[in-house]
């Protein structure tokens, strides 16, 4: 190496006094191989893809930590206001298990040739109604209706409802009974955190308004974040508001109960009723007593 320096042409032996090994601080031979050095051991650049990772991870699992505590929190509410219920509630659930159990022992069934317990609705519930009225109970169909908005559809439910008044302070109790509670919040991609904690609802709701309000408020808000996990659109029919239009809105009452069927009602065709046009006049005229002649 050739190098020259104040006028003098130094040879490739001479270069060790150049390039540092003299007593001469901050050479050039300091700053080139301490620039190199620094870019041997100095951290990472934050532009490091493996830092996005780490980070990404820590973002993930502050996500997974912070969605096991939302699904154990909304399982907590969801028990506590299942657990949560007066007398009043306890003699009505179980005066309505009975009218279900006896209408399965007789074998009712509707005039639609469904049994009471399947799929018609309306017979079961008119049914449970005139037993729970023969108890005592102020209880009638129920049918709330309510009309579209911007973000839920319109529609119609019919559920039972027990109306018991208390004293002058505390005015009326409204008990709501759902024969299909559970049903109602079934959904066919849920999560696994969502199914679990379905399965933690009866089959059959009876509780008061307030205690329903606080189930919806706790399964809505359920509904919502499970679908937002699974990245997939809520259905308008599965939102707060047209939840609770279905039990908490304006209803119409129907108090007056319909003529029970006959126990042991038959599936055989009832026999068809005569009118005038068809009726055998013949059978209400007074008999006419001919005397035989005898032909020759």
């Amino acid at each position: 190496m050739i190098a020259v320096m104040a006028g003098k042409q130094l040879s490739r032996w001479d270069s060790d006094q150049f390039f540092g090994f003299s007593d001469q601080a901050g050479s050039f031979a300091d700053i080139v191989f301490g620039f190199l050095e620094e870019q041997e051991e100095s951290p990472k650049s934050s532009c490091d893809s493996n830092d996005y990772l780490e980070d990404d991870e820590d973002d993930s699992s502050s996500s997974v930590e912070e969605n096991r505590k939302f699904w154990e929190t909304q399982e907590e509410l969801l028990q506590a206001t299942l657990y949560r219920t007066s007398s009043l509630e306890m003699k009505i659930r179980q005066a309505t298990k009975d009218a279900v159990r006896e209408i399965k022992q007789l074998g009712l069934r509707c005039p639609c040739h469904e049994p009471a317990t399947g799929q018609c609705r309306n017979f079961l519930q008119r049914e449970i109604s005139l037993r729970l009225q023969a108890e005592g109970y102020n209880c009638a169909i129920c049918k709330s209706k309510w009309k579209s908005s911007h973000d839920i559809p319109s529609g119609e439910h019919t559920f039972l409802e027990v109306v018991e008044k208390l004293n002058s302070k505390k005015g009326e109790v409204r008990v709501v009974i759902e024969l299909n509670f559970r049903g109602e919040f079934e959904m066919a991609r849920a999560s696994q955190e969502y199914n679990q904690l379905i399965n933690r609802l009866p089959e059959m709701f009876v509780g008061k308004a307030e205690r329903l309000k606080a189930l919806l408020k706790v399964l809505c808000s359920a509904a919502k974040k499970c679908m937002k996990e699974k990245k997939m659109h809520l259905g308008p029919w599965r939102k707060h508001k047209y939840m609770q239009s279905k039990w908490l809105g304006t209803c119409e009452r129907t108090t007056s109960a319909m003529d029970p069927l006959p126990v042991g009602f038959s599936d055989r065709p009832t026999k068809p009723r005569a009118s005038m046009l068809t009726y055998d006049m013949l059978q209400n005229l007074p008999v006419l007593h001919c005397t035989a002649v005898k032909v020759l």
